[in-house]
């Protein structure tokens, strides 16, 4: 699990292309400091696993299915990426609960002089974002400011967009999305209970109160 609080920014030193696949080498002194063999961490908003570490740098598999998923299809030697180590039992819950599943990409539109800055959202998510809801963007937690039919805006402090790869998005540039997993509970277990309801009043046997 990790919270979308960034620890600090890594930068892609080698990109292998293996078949269905892709092998990353990212430079992150800080999430390295403590990493081993089979650790989880968090590449902007994809969790992934450490399969070797030397030097202040990692290793990482990335599968298909994630590069289908994920801006990780395009990243490139000397790409800056945010990091964050898995968040460990009794640890602080700086923003909200985040799987580093992504699922999918949206496009930076812009931000205008007081930080607010919008993103395009793909149509299969827009129902999981609500205002002042929780959504990730690259691996970052941050609160829903504004919602659009194709589009959304959060407030970003100056802070954030010095500690994190947000502070460094031109136009169009794709960004992870990963909407609150909460939602997605929700609607599933909702989708049964309607389901039922239609089939009983269908066939008669609905309950009257």
């Amino acid at each position: 699990m990790f919270t979308g609080i960034v620890e600090e920014i890594g930068e892609v030193t080698a990109v292998e292309q293996l078949t269905n696949a892709a092998r990353l080498r990212v430079r992150g002194p800080l999430v390295t400091s403590d990493a081993g063999h089979g650790d989880s961490i968090a590449v902007s908003g994809v969790c992934l696993t450490v399969v070797e570490v030397a030097g202040g740098e990692f290793t990482v598999d990335v599968v298909d299915e994630t590069l289908q998923r994920s801006s990780l299809a395009k990243v490139a030697t000397g790409d800056r990426v945010n990091l964050e180590r898995a968040t460990p039992a009794g640890g602080r819950l700086g923003g909200h609960i985040m799987q580093g599943h992504v699922d999918g990409t949206g496009a930076f539109l812009g931000r205008d002089e007081n930080g607010v800055t919008t993103f395009a959202l793909p149509a299969h998510l827009a129902r999981y974002v609500v205002e002042k809801g929780s959504i990730a963007v690259d691996g970052v937690s941050l609160t829903v400011a504004a919602i659009g039919p194709d589009r959304f805006s959060v407030a970003l402090i100056p802070t954030t967009l010095d500690a994190t790869t947000l502070g460094r998005r031109e136009p169009g540039d794709l960004v992870n999305l990963e909407v609150d997993v909460v939602a997605k509970y929700v609607e599933k277990l909702a989708e049964a209970h309607i389901r039922d309801q239609v089939q009983n009043r269908d066939s008669g046997t609905e309950e009257r109160s």
